[in-house]
């Protein structure tokens, strides 16, 4: 006979210290996994803070505010006869912990610690936390008056132990554990815990969930076991956006899955499962003799069965069948990630709209379609009654409290908090301006058409009547420098020009509030320092800051047939121009010209420089293999000191880069996930003399054999 157990995980749209908020979106997520028949809800880590808090982790109020919040959701009725895991700050003498606490009937089971701490990338968790660096130890734990009243205890257990039930057993794990080598689920698996818990704090990055995937399919196939995976959805306050995916495994089987990408601020997900089929999993003997020799945990036991009473049959109780895991294709990411960052970025920052600065090139179009994508998220999800989204919409296209107007258009809806403007100067292009125009029409952004020359030239005025110089563009006999000034007086001013439109459009309209300014440099252009300090990719923030050009090229000609926009066809053909410098018959400016390299070649750079940890020389080395049947190792050498010649020159544009959407592994963000200096001796010359020796060397050897 099978003991069949109904379990919950969730994906929570939480907010760094929106305590009441956060509390709410728990206490919800309780009550539909008790709706549903679950005796165990699991959350995601930290819940009740939001994972992004930072150095806040370092204040007193914080774990004050958290302990308040518990108390809170135990109190409210519908939150007893439910097992509870729930993630939330912790600070046991005078120590820092990143802690999961579990919970029955306002009783305090098991507070459990983090043992292994994320540290690389955009994690910094030892900054704030300490791990709990003693697998199996217990101690006891004196709770706040405020708990001691609630739940009548003075104390419960502190560590890393597991919960046993009358009829199961099971043990939490928090998010980096799952990675590392040795995670705590194999000596949980090896100790009889049936049932195992991971509340993560995972961001989305283009191309990462599979990674997840197939560690907790891994786990569970090789140790046996039910496995519960909660992840926060939803920007909770900086440059990442956690991306959701719910999932309950069983056996390396995964049974459910939640969405990845969604509007929703409370998702639940439930499974019925079987012990039976994890006892016949683990029955092999080679496991049983490691099982015989593994250090037992500490149990502590809960008075609640997770399954029916023995004996007692509900034939219409049935185990959840294996499903097809859904896999988003890298355009699809790049469709719906941004754009749910988009909109919860709007809606809590309480702001009228965003405006956009539209080039006619192919990244403020990308830009602009992703809004488009948020737009079609906001009408689905009205059409779907999500009251959340309903009344933040309203209040952003401007309509009042007791208003039944409802987002069902999205070209409508994009009218009334979409703004673009195409800032045309005498070196802008007919093409550029018509391809602005017809973008923003086939979205029904609300779009504004100017001419910023007068402007510029009273800068260039002011600047010869000061100094009795007059600069020329290099097409005119300038020099390199005085078409730089040229070119960055434009590229600045529409950045000033952003700013004032982004203030002003909705009054000019008639409607209270400013706009977000949205930027649209990519990555590659991030990397290779591409872009003019302080011109329109400085604004609030940027939906494809994090996104290669290859990519975004893709998800472009993606959205032509997805969303139904054959205008982006046009944004494909084009040649990539920043259009700075005047047009002759002779010359046209080209970005992969300026730069001097490929946006192809400048994705390979990053990843090399980033993901491969490789230096000037062994990124030659490398690139001599891959490179090597089509470039001589001189030409190699020149590309990949080129690259970091201008690499190093523009690393201090990082600095005051645009917050952005955290998509690719190469970024160069300065904030937090990509650390260096600022200033380098731009001539890496011990470096540099290593690569052209190489490259000397591999030249001559290739002479020999010919």
């Amino acid at each position: 006979m099978g003991h069949l157990v109904t379990v919950a995980t969730c994906s929570l749209n939480q907010w760094a210290l929106d305590f009441e908020g956060n509390a709410d979106r728990i206490i919800k997520s309780i009550r539909i996994a008790k709706e549903r028949g679950a005796s165990l809800r699991v959350g995601p880590e930290l819940e009740v803070t939001g994972y992004g808090c930072f150095d806040h982790f370092l204040e007193g109020d914080t774990y004050l505010h958290s302990w308040e919040m518990l108390v809170r959701i135990l109190e409210t009725e519908g939150t007893d006869d439910i097992l509870l895991d729930i993630g939330m700050p912790v600070s046991h003498r005078n120590v820092k912990y990143n802690c999961r606490v579990i919970c029955l009937n306002r009783k305090i089971l098991l507070i459990r610690p983090k043992l292994w701490l994320a540290n690389d990338g955009n994690y910094r968790e030892q900054r704030y936390f300490t791990a709990w660096a003693r697998p199996r130890h217990v101690e006891p734990f004196y709770l706040p008056r405020m708990l001691q009243k609630l739940t009548g205890q003075t104390m419960c257990s502190f560590g890393d132990a597991v919960i046993s039930t009358p009829d199961t057993c099971f043990g939490a794990e928090t998010c980096e554990e799952l990675f590392t080598p040795n995670s705590p689920h194999i000596g949980m698996s090896l100790d009889g815990v049936e049932i195992m818990t991971n509340s993560s704090g995972s961001h989305h990055e283009l191309r990462k969930l599979y990674r997840r995937i197939d560690l907790m399919k891994e786990a569970t196939m090789k140790c046996g076991g039910v496995y519960l995976y909660s992840n926060p959805q939803g920007c909770d306050g900086d440059r990442l956006y956690y991306d959701g995916c719910a999932l309950i495994l069983v056996n390396g089987q995964i049974v459910a899955q939640g969405t990845q990408f969604s509007l929703t601020d409370v998702e639940v997900v439930t499974a019925t499962v079987d012990l039976e089929e994890v006892r016949a999993h683990r029955a092999q003997a080679s496991r049983g003799m490691q099982a015989v020799a593994a250090p037992s945990y500490q149990r502590i036991e809960a008075s609640k069965a997770l399954s029916k009473e023995a004996g007692v049959i509900d034939p219409h109780l049935m185990p959840t069948k294996e499903i097809k895991v859904r896999y988003h294709t890298p355009e699809e990411e790049i469709a719906l990630g941004p754009a749910c960052w988009l909109w919860d970025y709007l809606r809590r920052s309480k702001t009228a709209g965003y405006f956009l600065p539209l080039s006619g090139g192919i990244d403020s179009c990308a830009t602009a379609t992703i809004v488009h994508s948020m737009c079609r998220l906001v009408v689905q999800a009205a059409a779907n009654g999500n009251e959340e989204v309903i009344k933040d919409a309203r209040r952003m296209a401007g309509e009042k409290e007791d208003s039944d107007w409802l987002p069902t258009d999205p070209k409508e809806f994009a009218g009334r908090i979409f703004h673009t403007c195409y800032m045309g100067t005498e070196n802008s292009s007919k093409e550029t301006r018509e391809r602005a125009r017809h973008l923003a029409g086939a979205i029904g952004a609300y779009h504004v058409d100017l001419n910023m020359d007068d402007l510029v030239r009273a800068v260039q005025t002011l600047f010869t009547f000061v100094t009795g110089k007059k600069p020329e563009y290099k097409v005119h006999g300038g020099s390199q420098t005085e078409n730089l000034a040229l070119q960055n007086i434009q590229a600045r001013l529409r950045m000033v020009i952003a700013y004032l439109f982004a203030q002003l459009l909705p009054w000019v309209r008639g409607k209270p509030g400013g706009l977000l300014v949205l930027g649209s440099a990519n990555v590659d252009e991030a990397l290779r320092g591409y872009f003019t300090k302080y011109d329109c990719s400085s604004a609030d923030v940027n939906p494809i800051g994090g996104i290669s050009k290859t990519d975004l090229k893709r998800f472009i000609a993606y959205a032509r047939d997805e969303f139904n926009l054959p205008v982006l066809h046009e944004f494909l053909e084009a040649t990539p121009t920043a259009e700075l410098e005047p047009i002759t018959k002779d010359y046209v400016q080209s970005d992969e010209i300026d730069m001097g390299m490929t946006y192809d070649e400048l994705s390979v750079f990053g990843r090399l420089r980033k993901v491969e940890k490789c230096g000037p020389y062994s990124m030659f080395t490398k690139l001599v293999h891959e490179w090597g049947d089509k470039l001589s190792p001189t030409e190699i050498a020149t590309k990949v000191k080129r690259f970091f010649f201008y690499h190093a020159i523009n690393r201090h544009k990082m600095t005051t880069l645009t917050p952005s959407y955290h998509a690719e592994a190469y970024s160069p963000d300065d904030n937090r996930f990509d650390l260096r200096p600022f200033l380098y001796n731009a001539g890496w010359s011990w470096q540099n003399k290593k690569i052209d020796e190489a490259a000397k060397q591999l030249e001559e050897l290739d002479s020999k054999k010919d």
